[in-house]
């Protein structure tokens, strides 16, 4: 598998975006230069994220998020 990311992300499997082997290798996410950890899903030519919102639900008990735009970093943490 090679290092390169996919332009647009997600750790949803009900997601067209969703790649197993890609978060297999434990992807990491810089925003704004600060690493955040509640990325469910990214776009990097776009420059957003999606985070959660707190521990609010939608209706079907999926977590509710927020499109928030910036520069995005993707990165694999185990890589050495």
């Amino acid at each position: 598998m090679s290092d390169q990311f996919p332009d647009r992300l997600s750790v949803d499997p009900s997601s067209p975006y969703y790649n197993a082997e890609i978060l297999a290798r434990d992807v990491g996410i810089r925003f704004k230069g600060v690493e955040k950890t509640n990325v469910e899903e990214y776009c990097i030519s776009e420059g957003w994220v999606r985070v959660t919102a707190g521990n609010a639900r939608d209706r079907h008990g999926n977590p509710l998020t927020i499109k928030v735009h910036g520069p995005v970093e993707p990165y694999f943490r185990d890589k050495k």
